[in-house]
This record gives structure tokens, sequence and C-alpha cells, in this order.
């Protein structure tokens, strides 16, 4: 008799998404947590989003997720990034009142059927015949599962660093998860250590923000989840950030005290991420940057803490005392949390398949940090495929695998399970070769049916996002039958939005295609004109998406016929148990590589470093002469 179908290790950003989803699906699921007051908890800056990690966001809720959902009930503040610059890289980003984005999440899983919560440490997780069985926790429990999500974050033998001194903890004030990272070693997977951290947050109320540049929420402000697409306010008052800089003060603090500093002095052996280095690092490795951009972002409508992103930082206490009093804006604050660094386990991503289930062992997937990825909403996208294909699996049906010209989603699990990871992993718009396609505005229009179908999403949903559809078809296809005449009315108007007057009728689609106009500026001139072309009130709140359609129709057309060539070589499977020693024209180095992988295509095959196109044409005779191609 198993206990559960499906249970879910940990629940931060990536367990909560694993939890929901398993539950939702019908799953009978139980997710285990060291501390139960800690669900959904923002361990690091109080913010969703940004550059790459927006479309994320948007992706898992088209999926039919919460994250965005929930950002968009506890934001505080609410900015779009990059709006100066084309569609393909324009991103969201939020910042969230911490402790009620943490309670909002903790009540949804409570609320949700067919889900359990279970405050206890994982120990072990049972195995027979490299199938999942079950998990024994720290008080000897015995439950048998079908299937598990390990979501374990920065647990995972997790060492915290302040100065010279460091102590076992998962995060500050929570245990570390000790005996399921010796398991992890025990079963033979290649487990590696990365290093993460986090900033001193400091008491608001000794900041001088007189003299400091705020930043406002953009008004109105664009929320994440397709569902609040048309509201005009977010629940929340909205609160300004604050920017300041470091300077050569705290560049002189920082190099005196280098030698306190764990990460200098030899003692962190984990990897720290590139992108998102301490401020110990920046200082050291660009010596000749006078300064380093600190944002001030409030962690919340209730309390006085402020997280000063920007300044991660593991030295010792009085040294960060004197960091932050060299600042401008803070001479006089106080520190109410220690900055830190944080060295944890990871298993490398390799150890994979596309599906995030383990390839040593059936039934076991990986999701967020275990994986070698930062950041929240790169955990929570793996939290929520891998619960997905995790009921697959458990009803015996195929994987769901997104592809690279899919979702942002498809390029992060791909990059993952292809290349591996030496260091923490973090998404970039620039890492999608077809980034045209996968904007954040269209992520409904390429997954919302996705969700539907796996029963994600729900009726009601899925009818406004099909009303929503139609209306983006009709309303292009509408723009062909509007012809504007050059007439003075319509040239005034033109001329008036800095647009060459007509010398003969044009239909609307051509108007578009002008970089300096918009659809919504052109509306007034067709109701003016043609009435009776009116757009209707469906499409008019749609005329975003269908002026992009336009504007990019040649760019996306040619990003189309690369993702049909992509395709090609992703539909050409190779077999499982394919032997690649042997073959004639592989190097020792390609079979090497090959075999660590296990490839399912031979569009995977090609992405792998060190595969040359060489081998892969090796590959394809190979496959013909299989009677496969």
């Amino acid at each position: 008799m198993t206990d559960f179908d499906i249970a879910v290790i940990g629940a931060g950003h990536a367990g909560c998404e694993a939890a929901l989803a398993a539950a939702r699906l019908g799953c009978k699921t139980l997710v285990f947590i060291i501390n139960a007051d800690t669900i959904g908890a923002m361990s690091c800056n109080p913010a969703v989003g940004g550059l790459a990690k927006g479309h994320l966001v948007k992706e898992i809720d088209a999926l039919g997720g919460e994250m965005a959902k929930n950002i968009d009930a506890t934001g505080i503040q609410f900015r779009r990034l990059n709006t100066s610059k084309g569609p393909a890289v324009r991103s969201s980003r939020a910042q969230a009142d911490r402790l009620l984005y943490q309670q909002r999440m903790k009540t949804v899983l409570e609320q949700q059927e067919n889900l359990e919560i279970r405050q206890t440490v994982v120990d072990e997780i049972l195995t027979e015949n490299d199938h999942v069985k079950g998990i024994r926790t720290s008080l000897d429990e015995i439950i048998s599962v079908r299937a598990v999500v390990v979501a374990t974050g920065t647990f995972l033998n997790g060492l915290i660093h302040i100065g010279l001194k460091n102590f076992p903890a998962g995060r500050m004030g929570d245990a570390a998860s000790t005996s399921l990272a010796e398991w992890y070693r025990r079963i033979g997977f290649a487990v590696g250590r990365m290093k993460t951290g986090t900033v001193p947050r400091l008491d608001g109320k000794t900041i001088d923000y007189s003299l400091l540049e705020p930043q406002y929420s953009d008004a109105p402000p664009a929320l994440f989840s397709f569902a609040n697409a048309h509201k005009k306010k977010p629940d929340l008052p909205q609160l300004p950030c604050y920017i300041t800089y470091t300077n050569e003060q705290t560049h002189a603090v920082i190099r005196d005290g280098i030698n306190q500093s764990p990460m200098y002095s030899g003692i962190i052996e984990g990897i720290g991420a590139r992108y998102c280095p301490s401020i110990e690092d920046k200082v050291m490795r660009f010596p000749e940057k006078g300064r380093h951009q600190i944002f001030l972002e409030p962690e919340g409508l209730d309390t006085v803490e402020v997280y000063p992103n920007g300044i991660p930082t593991s030295l010792p206490l009085q040294t960060q005392v004197k960091l932050v009093r060299s600042i401008i804006g803070l001479e006089n604050a106080r520190i109410i949390r220690p900055g830190y660094a944080i060295e944890y386990d990871y298993i490398d991503p390799l150890e994979l398949k596309p599906s995030l289930e383990t390839k040593r062992i059936n039934g076991l997937f990986h999701a967020g940090q275990i994986n070698g990825t930062s950041g929240y909403e790169e955990a929570a996208a793996q939290g929520l495929m891998a619960a997905i294909n995790a009921v697959q699996l458990v009803r015996g049906q195929g994987p769901v695998i997104l592809d690279r010209s899919q979702a942002y989603i498809g390029v992060l699990i791909d990059d993952l399970v292809t290349l591996g990871t030496k260091e923490p992993y973090r998404l970039f718009t620039s890492r999608a070769e077809y980034r045209l396609l996968l904007r954040e505005d269209n992520a409904d229009l390429r997954l919302r049916d996705i969700g539907y179908q796996l029963g994600l999403v729900d009726e009601e949903t899925y009818q406004v996002f099909l009303a929503k559809k139609e209306a983006i078809e009709q309303g292009c296809a509408r723009l062909d039958t509007i012809r504007l005449k050059p007439v003075p009315a319509v040239n005034e108007g033109l001329s008036a939005l800095g647009s060459t007057p007509l010398t003969q009728a044009m239909t609307l689609t051509e108007l578009l295609r002008r970089p300096e106009l918009r659809l919504k500026e052109l509306t007034p001139l067709v109701e003016e004109q043609a009435p009776e072309f009116s757009f209707s009130a469906e499409e008019l709140q749609c005329q975003e998406e269908i002026e992009l359609q336009v504007k990019y129709a040649g760019y996306i057309k040619r990003q189309q016929e690369q993702v049909d060539r992509f395709k090609k070589l992703e539909r050409t499977q190779l077999p499982e148990d394919m032997q690649y020693k042997g073959l004639p024209g592989l190097s020792n180095e390609v079979v090497e590589k090959l075999n660590r992988v296990r490839p399912l295509s031979l569009g995977q095959a090609s992405r792998i470093s060190g595969v040359t196109p060489a081998a892969v044409s090796v590959l394809q005779v190979h496959l013909k002469k299989m009677g496969i191609l």
C-alpha cells in the first residue's frame, strides 16, 4: 500500500511549485520541510523577476504555477526593465513584502487538496532495484512513495561563513540537512560544492534617505499573472527603493579586512556565482572601478528592515559595520542581521534526464539549487517541471519536455542536462537562440495550451485565454482591412506623431511597420476616418501583442524558419541504449561525452560541449544504417 504518490523534499520556491503541481494534478502528495514556518521563504533578496527571470515567472504562470499570483498579491513595487530596448529582452521585476509573500504561499499550500505538509528531516530515500520506494525520516518513520522531488536549496551540508567563523546551517536560523547529503555520496552521485551569499539587513530608521535617489514603481504597474493582465492597481501600497553607491573609503575597508574573508583566506571551497559576486569579489577583481551601485530595497510594509542589494558579504561583523557606514546615506545605519556566505552540496546536473529525473534512480527528480542553479525563478520553474514529470511517471505516461524554441524553461533545463555547470547557473536572455519568439508577453500563447492539457489550468482561465487568442487573431486580420487615406486629418495626425504624411492610401498593417508609430496612437485616426472598422474592446486590450506581431513579422518569420530546422534535429531520436564506442569517426573524447550525457536526440547531441559537427554527421550516417533516418 503506497502512503503517498509523490513526496517533495523542501518547500522553498522549487518545492512549493512542485508540491502544488503534483497535488493539483490529483496525486496524493507529501511535502517535507525542516521548519514549516519558512515555507516559501525568500532567503535572499525580497524580489521576483528581473532580466530573463521575469520570462520564467510568466511561463510558470502560463503553465498553471503559483509564483506570479503570489508576487502580484504581495508586491510593493513593480517595474518593467529594458523598456527602451526590443521586446525580446523586456522583463518584469517586483519587490515583495517578504513576510506576506511567505505567509500567502504557506496558506496556498495548506489549503491545497491532496497535499499534506510535514515538518521533519528526511535522512534517506529508500530504493529497490534502482527505483524509489520510500522515505526514511530522522525519527525513523518509513513512508512509502512512488516518486520523489528533491528541492533542498542550500540545505544539503549547508555551512554558513561570517568572517573566519563558520557553522552548519541551511540558512541563517535553520538546520542543515546532513544525513541526506551523506546518502547522495553513499549512492555514488557526482556531488560538488557551491557557494552563494547574502547582504547585511539594515534598520531603515537609521538610513538618511534625503541624500539618495528614489526609484518608484511604474504607474500603472504591470502585474505578472495573465489572470491580472488588466488589473489597474496592485493589492498593496507601493514603496520606493533608493539608490546609493560604494566609494573609495568602502573599498579601502574591504581591502584592509580581506585577510578575514573566508573566501580569500581559502576556507570556502565552493564555487560562487559569477554574475552575483560578493562585494569583496567586486572590489578585488575590479580595482579600477571607483564605485558599485546599491539598491536599498524595503523588506515589507510593516518592518524597518532594508535589503542593500549590491553588497553581499561574508566579512566579519565589525568589518561589515565599517563597510556599511562608509556609504552615503548609511553613515549611521545599524545592521539587524549580518551578511554571510553559505556553502552547500549540489548534484552534477549531467546526472539528470531532460525530464529532471535522475539517470541513476528511477522516480527520483531534482529541482532548484541541487542542480547547480541560482535564483528563485529558476528554482520554481524546475520544481514545476519536475513535479509534472513525476506525475507523468506515476501515471505511466511519457515525460513533458519543453524545448529551446518553446520556453526559457526549456533553455534552462536543456543547458543543465546537456552542458552541466561548474558554477551557480543563472538564466539570461542571451542564452536563448530564439528569444524573439520567447517574449514575456506571449508566454501564455506559447504554453497555456500545455498547462490546460495537463490539467493545471482550469476551464474558466482557459476560456479567457481562448478569447484573448481569438481577439489577437481578429485584430491582426482587421489591420489589413483598414485603409487610411491621405486626407488632411490623417496627415495632420501622422505629422503630430512624428511620422511622414501619406501620399496614397495605406493599410494599418503597413503603417504600423513604421518604427515610430504605435497602434494606440493610430486608433483615434481610424475611429475618425473609418468608424465602421473600430476595434472591439477585446482587441484593444490585446493591442500591444497585435502591434508586436506586425512590427516584428519579418524577424519572427526568419526565427521560425530557424526553429523549423532546429526541430528536425530534435525529432531525430537517438536510441537510449546506443553504443557510441567503436563508431568510426568518433574520438574517445566525443564517445566519453556522449556516454556521460546520453543525449535523447541529434539536436541535444549537437549542443554537448566538444561534440563537433563532424561527430553529429557520423551519428546521422549511423542512424541511416540503422534505418532510423
